[in-house]
């Protein structure tokens, strides 16, 4: 048969180890039933990501999958989605990036490309349609992402767009991002996966478009959205980025400090946009097929060889991280911070986790590093720089939180800030006690962009401090609505310019494709796809046991300065996910029912 419009129905999957492809067909009701992005890799994970497999051994597969939206007008679409059984977490990582690889790779004519095996030198894999070729990539292994984009893509031919690791990868640091113009698949290390099998870069260029169902309903839509997307709703991420969210979180108690010691950083001005912009220069920029333009680059007082002012992106989740999260009121060290970050292929969360995690133990006698103190900006750029070189403490700091916590032992597994192995984002969960159910049964772990339960918590719907079951729901919705756009896949800074967000990706879906969904019909294919992330991960080993919070957050923590007595009690953090699990359909502890399988 046919594939449905917008899709190509095919896989390509390369083998590094012999060098070998071949392509595999993706019937017609699994493009229905999983969409595309995160959905279609999620199924193909389940197809075939072996049971209990060392995420960085050979066999571990690793995905790019694309949507049917992708190549089309419709604002923000042109993102794609990596994902892989996680070296951080050993439960599903799905990661998304917007740039214009995407929309080259999906032209090649694949809906999504699956990597196995390993190669024995570095390599680039370069796909051009339906011609694979492997080039050798000894010459930029060592070197940034940027650096290999770019002297790769002098090398194979002008066009191709390139995913690539930096160092950190290379070094299988277990939170290593992928990255692509300067854009990042961030979370859970996949940079870490395609360095176990040397994997340096994927090249991809092709020229097959897929056709659209309704095209002129198509393009008369994607104007009106556009004209949307530039309003109100948008307004703040156009004027000041996510950056914004800065000081309102600090005012909230909600901006996590000195490791979750405290809600509130009392420097936070000294990092916010306003006054940054004030003492930086600064431009805005946007991501491909993107009319929103939230993209704010803010450069640093030292200059490139080339005399330019050195830019770097700035997010609220890097600000937070490398800023309050250790102390660091300094916004030069934390503007360096995230160059390197960025120059390493570090996740940004992770890596400030990880620092803030050492810091303490360094507070509470339980590590032998002086310098590593917080507020000590000098040390939070030499241990980034270990950690992508995996030297002396950064070795330990390299394998995540997590990890570090059960080697120092002593008690510090109870601040360590994690949930499954993935660092928190910054979300203080006691003040935003939905946010925090959210994090516990999240399938990737502690992650604010596959739960946006925080909307629920700044909204008038729930009492933030002391939430009761009637904000599960609540919360189930914004996991569902996040899974879709991660499918199809929309950037999440559309949520506010919709008037029903399921209707209107609803439409969108029928004019790409032609396959009519009702509301209804598309919320089951939302939380199908979060029973298949559940599923992988069961098959991975999970135990209800991993649903949790850090000690930390729990009502015998240590008092908190900025959340007063609002602090969660174990019994109903238990209580929520047990009716969390229920409303899903799923046994009262997280198991899935074999009918829901």
């Amino acid at each position: 048969m046919p594939s449905l419009p917008g899709n190509h129905g095919r896989c390509l999957k390369v083998d590094l180890s012999n060098r070998s492809s071949e392509v595999l067909e993706i019937p017609n009701h699994v493009l229905k039933e999983f969409v595309g992005g995160s959905g279609l890799g999620t199924w193909l994970l389940l197809e075939h990501c072996p049971d209990g497999i060392d995420p960085l051994a050979p066999e571990s597969p690793l995905i790019f999958a694309f949507s049917p939206l992708v190549g089309s007008p419709l604002t923000t679409s042109a993102k794609f989605a990596v994902l892989s059984k996680s070296p951080l977490t050993q439960r599903i990582n799905d990661s998304l990036s917007s740039s214009g690889f995407a929309i080259a790779g999906k032209k090649c004519g694949y809906d999504a490309i699956m990597i196995v095996g390993a190669a024995t030198s570095p390599t680039c894999i370069v796909v051009q349609n339906s011609t694979i070729r492997f080039e050798p990539a000894d010459d930029v292994w060592g070197s940034s992402s940027r650096h290999a984009e770019q002297m790769l893509g002098e090398r194979i031919g002008k066009g191709f767009r390139i995913a690539a690791i930096g160092p950190a990868g290379e070094n299988l640091v277990r939170y290593a991002t992928v990255s692509h113009d300067g854009r990042h698949a961030g979370r859970g290390g996949l940079g870490a996966v395609m360095g176990s099998k040397m994997l340096k870069a994927l090249a991809v260029r092709g020229s097959l478009q897929t056709p659209f169902a309704h095209p002129e309903e198509l393009v008369t839509f994607s104007r009106q959205l556009s004209k949307k997307s530039f309003g109100p709703a948008t307004e703040k991420y156009r004027e000041l980025g996510t950056v914004s969210n800065l000081l309102t979180f600090n005012r909230l108690g909600t901006l996590p400090t000195r490791n979750f010691q405290s809600g509130s950083f009392e420097n936070a001005e000294l990092l916010s946009p306003e006054v940054m912009s004030q003492t930086h220069e600064r431009t805005r920029a946007s991501c491909a097929a993107c009319t929103i333009g939230c993209e704010h680059i803010f450069h640093a007082t030292d200059r490139t060889s080339s005399g330019e002012p050195a830019g770097v992106r700035m997010e609220y989740e890097n600000l937070f991280a490398l800023g309050p999260l250790c102390g660091v009121s300094d916004s030069n060290v934390v503007l360096e911070a995230s160059r390197l970050c960025d120059e390493l292929g570090l996740d940004t969360i992770s890596a400030g986790g990880s620092i803030a995690f050492a810091m303490e133990c360094v507070e509470h006698g339980l590590l032998d590093e002086p310098d590593l103190r917080f507020g000590n900006g000098e040390a939070l750029l030499s241990t980034l720089r270990k950690i992508g070189s995996r030297e002396g403490v950064g070795d330990l700091l390299a394998e995540g939180t997590r990890i570090a916590a059960q080697r120092i032992g002593q008690g510090s597994v109870a601040f360590a800030a994690h949930v499954k192995g993935l660092e928190l984002p910054g979300y203080e969960p006691r003040v935003l006690q939905t946010m925090a159910l959210g994090f516990a049964v999240g399938s990737r772990g502690a992650d604010h962009n596959r739960s946006g339960a925080y909307q629920v918590d700044f909204s008038d719907q729930v009492n933030r401090l002391n939430i009761d079951e009637s904000a599960v729901p609540l919360a189930i919705e914004t996991e569902d609505e996040a899974a879709l756009m991660d499918s199809l896949i929309l950037c999440k800074f559309l949520r506010g310019v919709f008037d029903d967000r399921f209707a209107a990706m609803a439409e969108m879906l029928r004019l790409v494709t032609g396959v009519e969904h009702s509301v209804k019909e598309l919320r089951a294919t939302a939380g199908r796809i979060v029973t298949a992330k559940k599923r992988f991960n069961i098959r991975q080993g999970w135990t209800p046991e991993e649903d949790r919070l850090p000690d930390r957050f729990m009502e015998d923590s240590l008092p908190n300065e900025a959340t007063g007595s609002s602090v969660l009690s174990r019994d109903k953090l238990a209580a929520l996910i047990t009716a969390y699990n229920q409303a899903r359909g799923w046994t009262p502890d997280g198991w899935i029912p074999a009918d829901h399988r």
